[in-house]
C-alpha cells in the first residue's frame, strides 16, 4: 500500500488509540519488542533513544514516520500477539477488515492475485486440521481417576497461563527467548502441556502472532529412525495439499520446532560443533541433526521449546544458546489437598490419607505429580480396606511404594501361574537399575532381549502394570512411573548376591561401591534409587517381599554398607566426603534404629545444614541414634522462622500436631543421652523462644557433658537470661563464643550476672585466633559484635572481677569508645582480674584509651595478649602504650595494633619497646604508613641480641626494595625470628633478589614468609620458586584471605 492511501486503509489517529490502551508496563513491553522488531526485520531502525522517552502520541508519530502505511500495522499487530493480547488484536483486525472495504480496484486486484497464490500454495489449515485431529486430548475430569493406562491429567489453570508467556520477552534484559527449556520431573505433566500448545496453536488460540507454524519432534519416534534430512524427519504430519514444505523452511523465524522428553533420547550429542550441519535437505543420521538444531548450526533464526527431566539437564544446557529455563512444578499443596479428596468417596478415609502423606515431606513432595498421586492413594485405600495402618506405610517412601508394587501382585497360594519367576524378576530387575543409571526410561523389544526377557515374559509384567506399552510408538515399553523402575533397581543390589547377574560380564553399574560413593549434587539420578536400597535393609520388609514375590533375597547388602561407612569415618578426607544430611535421609529410610547406631558409630564429628522441617525430621531421628559424637555443627534456618512472629506461639506448635516439637526435642537430647559430646556448634541459626527453651533445658541436663558452646549470629528472644542459667547450672561449660550475636547491654548485663556467680566454670569469651595472636591453649568466651555499649562495660568490668577463672575475653567489634575502655581497664587494674588474653579490635577508641590502657598494664600482671587493632590510636597512643612495653614488669607477649593510624614517627618508641621487653614475641604492625624508613628503625631493633620477636606483621606497610637490604641484614642475624608478613607492598624484582639471596642461606631461620608470589614479575617468581626448591622448610604464604574465618590470623599455628 503507498503511503497515500494509508488513511484509507486506517485513520491516521487509529494507531494512538490502541497505544492509549496500554498501561505503563504494558507501554514499555511494548517499546522494547519494537526495538527487537526492527533489529530483526532489518528495516531503517527507529533510535532508541527517542523511543525511550517517547509518549503514546509521540511513539504513533515515530511509528508512521519509519514505518508508512501498512507496514506501522504489521509490526503494531506482532507485537500485541507476542504480548498475548488477543482482544487488541482481534478488534484492531476488524477495524482494518472493515476500512479495507474502501480500497481502489487496482489494491483490489494486487490482493485478489495474493489470494490465488495462497490457495494455490495452501494456508496452513489442512495442517492445522491434521495436528488437532493427531495431538487432541480428552479433557474430561472423569478420566483423572481411571486406570494408569487412562491418566491423562488436564492442564491447570495456571499452567496454561505459563504456556501462554513462555515466550514473552523478560522486561529486565528486554530480550526474547528463542530457545526456553521447560523441565520437572517424571510425570508431572510437561509432554501434557506441550501438546495442549499444538493443539492450541493449530486453533488459532496460542502463539498465531508468534508461529506461522508448530512442529511436534518426539524422544520415542526419534530414537527409531536413521538417516534422513531434516525436512524428511518433520513432513510426516505434512498434508499434501499444503505444498511443499520447502517453502514454509526459507522462514525459519516464524517457526516453532518443539522436541519433547529430550531426557529418553538416546544420543550422545558429542558431535564437534564444526563439523555439524547447517542444510536441512541433506541425508544424515537423526542424532547428527537434532544436535544441528539444538546447537543453533541449522535454522539459527527459529525457535525451540525442549522439555527435559531434571537429571537431563546438565546433558542438555551445553548443547544450547542462551536458554530460557521454566520448571514445572506440579500440583500446589491445596491442589493436590483437593485431588486426594477427589480420589475417595468416604471424606474420613480421604481425610486420614492426606494427613498420613502430608506427615512426611518427601512422600508428599512426591504427589506433587498427579500419576503418583493416583497411585499412592489407590493403594493406600486398599490397605485401609484390609485393616492396615497407613501412618506407618507413609512414614517412608521405601514402605509406601513397598506397598503399591506389593498390591500388583496376587496373593500367592503356592503353585500361582502368574507370578513372575526368580530369572524373570532378576532380569527384569537388573534392566531397572542399568535404565536408573544410564537415565534410561524407555526400553524398546532389543533392549528386553538383551536383559533376557522374552515376549511372554515382558507380558507377564504389563499384566501386573509393573511394566507398560506405549499405545502411540511401536516397540516401546516403560515402566508405570519413574519410582517404580527406581524401586525395582533397587532390588537389583538385594537380588544379585543370591542369583547372580544374567551373563558372566560385570558391567560398571553392578558395583554397589560406586552406588553407595554418588551424591545427590553429582548424580541426582540415583538418589532415590540409593533411598530405596537403604529401605531395603529393613529385615521386615525384606520378609514382606520374599512373601509378596515368591523368592529370596539376601542381607549381605547390609554388612557391606557398614563396612563402607566404617571406612568413610576412617578416612583422612573426613569429613569431607561424607554429606551427613543425604546420609541421614538414607538411613532414615531403614527405620532400623539398632542398625543407624551401629552405622553412626563410625562418625565422632558432625557438620549438618538443617533447612527445613524434612531435615529436622530426618536428622533427629538419626542423631538421637549417635554415642560416639564428640563435636557437632549445626545450622538450623527455614524450620521456625514462620513462628518466629506469631502469637500464641504455643498454639502454632499444637495446630503442627507437635511434630516439630518432637523433633527438635529428640534432636536436642544429644546433649546429654551422648556422654562423649564435648563441643556443639549452632552458628547462623534461626531459633524461636520456644525452641531455644527446650534447647537450654537440655544443656541444664545433669548429664550434659558439653565443654564449649559455639552461638554466633544468633537473635537471642529472652535477652539472654536462659543462656545465663545455664552456666551457673552446666558444670562442665566453659567455652563461650557469641559472636555476632543480638546479645546487646541488657544480654551482657545477664551474662555478667551468670559470671560473678561462684557456680559459674566459664574461662572464655573470644573468637578464635583474632588478628596476631597465636593459638591458644584455651578457649575464650566471644562477646564479639554483640551489641555492647559503654552501657554494657560497668556490669563486664565487674564481672571480670568477681570471675577468677575468666581468663580470655573478646569485645572486637562493639561500640565501646574511650569511656568503655576506661571501664575496662579498671577492672584490669585490679589484683583479683586474671584476664591473660583481650581483644579491643574496632571498638571506636581513640589515642585517649592509650592513657587509660597503659596505667592499668603496669599494675596488671596476668595480661599476655592484647589487641588493639583498627581504632584511631594514633602515634600518640602507641606512645604512651610504649613507655609501658618497656617497663620490666611488663609480661604482655602478643600485641597487635594492625590498622591504627601510625605512622614512621612511633617507630622509635616501638623499637624501645621491643629492644627493652623480653617478653614480646609478635608483633602485628600491619595496615600502618610505617614506610621504609620507620622500618628500618626497627629492623635495625630486631637485630640487637636482646630482641626476642618471633612473629612481625607488616602487611600493607608502604614498603619498597629500599627496605629490603636492610631486611635481609636482619634475617641473617636474628636467629629467633620465624615468620614475617610482607604482603601487599611494592618490593619488587630487587627487593625480592636480595630477600632470596639470604633465604637461601643456612643462617637465615625464616619458617614463614607472607609474599603474595602472583603480585610480581615472572623472573621474581622464579627466584621465589627456586628458595622453595632448595629450602622446603620455607613457607611462602598469601594473605589471609586464604584462610577460613575460624583462622583469621595471617599465620597459622604450628
Amino acid at each position: 500500500m503507498t503511503d497515500g492511501s494509508s488513511s484509507s486503509f486506517f485513520p491516521d489517529f487509529g494507531l494512538l488509540l490502541y497505544l492509549e490502551e496500554l498501561n505503563k508496563e504494558e507501554l514499555n513491553k511494548f517499546k522494547l519488542l519494537l526495538k527487537n522488531e526492527t533489529m530483526e526485520s532489518g528495516c531503517c531502525q527507529i533510535p532508541w533513544a527517542e523511543v525511550k522517552k517517547a509518549k503514546r502520541e509521540d511513539l504513533a508519530n515515530l511509528m508512521n514516520k519509519y514505518y508508512p502505511g501498512e507496514q506501522a500495522w504489521d509490526v503494531a499487530l506482532k507485537i500485541f500477539g507476542k504480548m498475548n493480547l488477543k482482544d487488541l488484536c482481534e478488534r484492531a483486525r476488524a477495524e482494518i477488515n472493515w476500512t479495507a472495504h474502501s480500497l481502489g480496484p487496482e489494491d483490489a486486484r494486487t490482493q485478489e492475485e495474493q489470494d490465488e497464490q495462497e490457495a494455490v500454495q495452501g494456508d496452513g489449515t489442512e495442517y492445522r486440521t491434521q495436528v488437532t485431529e493427531k495431538y487432541c486430548i480428552t479433557w474430561d475430569k472423569k478420566c483423572l481417576f481411571g486406570e494408569p493406562e487412562d491418566f491423562h491429567p488436564g492442564v491447570a489453570q495456571k499452567d496454561q497461563e505459563l504456556l501462554e508467556h513462555l515466550f514473552d520477552v523478560d522486561v529486565k534484559t528486554g530480550e526474547q527467548p528463542q530457545t526456553v527449556v521447560l523441565q520437572g520431573p517424571a510425570g508431572v505433566g510437561k509432554t501434557t502441556l506441550v501438546r495442549k500448545a499444538v493443539v492450541d496453536w493449530a486453533q488459532g488460540n496460542l502463539y498465531q502472532q508468534r508461529f506461522n507454524y508448530v512442529f511436534y519432534l518426539n524422544a520415542r519416534e526419534i530414537n527409531q529412525l536413521r538417516e534422513r534430512s531434516f525436512v524428511q524427519m518433520i513432513s510426516k504430519d505434512w498434508p499434501s495439499t499444503e505444498g511443499p514444505i520447502e517453502r514454509i523452511m526459507s522462514q525459519p523465524s516464524s517457526l516453532l520446532f518443539i522436541i519433547d522428553s529430550f531426557d529418553e533420547l538416546n544420543f550422545a550429542f558429542e558431535e564437534p560443533e564444526s563439523v555439524l550441519c547447517e542444510d536441512w535437505t541433506q541425508v544424515h543420521p537423526v542424532s547428527f541433526l537434532l544436535s544441528s538444531l539444538l546447537r543453533k548450526v541449522m535454522l539459527p533464526e527459529s525457535s525451540l521449546l525442549v522439555t527435559t527431566r531434571l537429571t537431563a539437564c546438565k546433558k542438555l544446557k551445553p548443547l544450547l544458546k542462551n536458554p530460557h529455563s521454566v520448571e514445572l512444578l506440579g500440583m500446589s499443596k491445596g491442589a493436590r489437598e483437593e485431588y486426594i479428596y477427589q480420589c475417595f468417596e468416604d471424606r474420613k478415609r480421604a481425610l486420614q490419607v492426606f494427613n498420613s502423606l502430608r506427615s512426611n515431606e518427601m512422600v508428599f513432595s512426591m504427589c506433587k505429580v498427579p500419576l503418583v498421586c493416583w497411585l499412592l492413594c489407590t493403594c493406600l485405600e486398599q490397605q485401609m480396606e484390609k485393616g492396615g495402618d497407613i501412618t506407618l506405610t507413609c512414614k517412608t517412601t521405601t514402605a509406601l511404594f513397598m506397598c503399591y508394587i506389593s498390591s500388583l501382585f496376587p496373593p500367592v497360594d503356592g503353585n500361582s501361574p502368574s507370578l513372575p519367576s526368580q530369572t524373570q524378576l532378576s532380569s527384569l530387575c537388573h534392566l531397572a537399575a542399568k535404565g536408573v543409571w544410564t537415565m534410561t526410561s524407555v526400553f524398546y523389544r532389543e533392549n528386553l532381549r538383551k536383559h533376557g526377557l522374552s515376549k511372554s515374559d515382558v507380558s507377564i509384567f504389563l499384566d501386573l502394570n509393573i511394566l507398560q506399552k506405549d499405545m502411540e510408538y511401536e516397540n516401546c515399553y516403560m515402566f508405570t512411573h519413574l519410582h517404580v523402575q527406581e524401586f525395582l533397581a533397587a532390588m537389583f543390589y538385594t537380588l544379585q548376591d543370591s542369583w547372580g547377574t544374567k551373563n558372566c560380564s560385570f558391567q560398571s553399574f553392578e558395583d554397589l561401591k560406586l552406588l553407595l560413593e554418588s551424591n545427590s549434587y553429582k548424580d541426582p539420578h540415583l538418589t532415590q534409587m540409593k533411598c530405596f536400597l537403604f529401605g531395603l535393609l529393613n529385615e521386615d520388609r525384606v520378609k514382606q517381599l520374599e512373601k509378596t514375590f515368591n523368592c529370596k533375597m539376601s542381607l549381605e547388602i547390609k554388612w557391606k554398607i557398614l563396612q563402607w561407612l566404617e571406612t568413610m569415618g576412617n578416612s583422612e578426607d573426613f569429613p569431607a566426603q561424607v554429606e551427613f544430611l543425604e546420609l541421614f535421609f538414607y538411613l532414615y529410610e531403614t527405620q532400623d534404629e539398632a542398625y543407624i547406631s551401629q552405622a553412626m558409630s563410625y562418625f565422632q564429628n558432625i557438620v549438618i545444614n538443617i533447612c527445613g522441617k524434612i531435615h529436622l525430621l530426618v536428622s533427629s531421628f538419626c542423631l538421637k541414634h549417635c554415642q560416639r559424637l564428640r563435636t557437632m555443627k549445626l545450622s538450623i534456618t527455614m524450620v521456625f522462622e514462620k513462628m518466629l512472629n506469631s502469637n500464641p506461639l504455643a498454639e502454632i506448635w499444637r495446630r503442627d500436631g507437635g511434630h516439630i516439637t518432637h523433633c527438635w526435642q529428640d534432636l536436642c537430647s544429644v546433649l546429654h543421652t551422648n556422654e562423649h559430646l564435648r563441643e556443639l556448634d549452632l552458628c547462623h541459626s534461626n531459633l524461636n523462644e520456644l525452641a531455644m527453651k527446650t534447647f537450654y533445658q537440655e544443656l541444664r541436663h545433669p548429664s550434659c557433658k558439653l565443654q564449649k558452646l559455639l552461638m554466633r549470629f544468633l537473635s537471642f528472644p529472652d535477652g539472654c537470661r536462659d543462656i545465663a542459667s545455664s552456666l551457673t547450672h552446666n558444670q562442665n561449660l566453659m567455652h563461650l563464643d557469641l559472636k555476632g550475636s543480638d546479645v546487646g547491654d541488657n544480654g551482657v548485663k545477664s551474662l555478667c550476672e551468670a559470671l560473678k556467680n561462684p557456680e559459674c566454670k566459664l574461662q572464655n569469651l573470644r573468637p578464635h585466633n583474632i588478628g596476631i595472636f597465636v593459638c591458644w591453649k584455651s578457649w575464650n568466651p566471644v562477646l564479639e559484635s554483640c551489641g555492647l555499649t559503654v552501657a554494657g562495660c560497668e556490669d563486664l568490668s565487674l564481672a571480670l572481677i568477681s570471675n577468677k577463672r575468666l581468663t580470655h575475653l573478646c569485645l572486637a567489634d562493639n561500640i565501646l569508645g574511650d569511656d568503655g575502655v576506661k571501664l575496662v581497664s579498671d577492672a584490669l587494674k585490679h589484683p583479683q582480674c586474671n584476664l591473660q588474653s583481650l581483644v579491643l579490635r574496632r571498638c571506636h577508641f581513640t589515642s585517649l584509651s592509650g592513657q587509660h590502657l597503659s596505667s592499668s598494664l603496669l599494675r596488671n600482671k596476668s595480661l599476655t595478649h592484647l589487641d588493639l587493632g583498627s581504632n584511631w590510636l594514633q602515634d600518640d597512643g602507641v606512645k604512651l602504650l610504649c613507655d609501658v612495653f618497656r617497663h620490666p614488669s611488663c609480661n604482655l607477649q602478643d600485641l597487635g595494633l594492625m590498622g591504627c593510624a601510625l605512622t614512621s614517627m612511633c617507630c622509635l618508641d616501638l623499637a624501645s619497646a621491643i629492644l627493652n621487653n623480653p617478653h614480646l614475641q609478635s608483633l602485628d604492625l600491619g595496615n600502618n604508613d610505617l614506610q621504609d624508613d620507620g622500618v628500618k628503625i626497627l629492623y635495625e631493633a630486631l637485630r640487637h641480641p636482646n630482641c626476642n620477636i618471633q612473629r612481625l606483621g607488616l602487611e600493607y606497610c608502604g614498603l619498597t626494595s629500599l627496605c629490603c637490604q636492610d631486611l635481609s641484614s636482619t634475617l641473617r642475624r636474628n636467629q629467633n625470628l620465624i615468620k614475617i608478613n610482607l604482603t601487599q607492598n611494592t618490593l619488587g624484582y630487587e627487593g625480592i633478589m636480595k630477600l632470596c639471596e639470604v633465604l637461601r642461606s643456612p643462617e637465615c631461620k625464616l619458617k614463614v614468609l607472607g609474599v603474595c608470589k602472583e603480585a610480581f614479575d615472572e623472573e621474581a617468581q622464579k627466584l621465589l620458586e627456586a628458595v622453595r626448591v632448595s629450602n622446603p622448610q620455607l613457607i611462602i604464604e598469601r594473605d589471609c584471605n586464604d584462610h577460613s574465618d575460624e583462622d583469621v590470623s595471617w599465620w597459622r599455628c604450628p
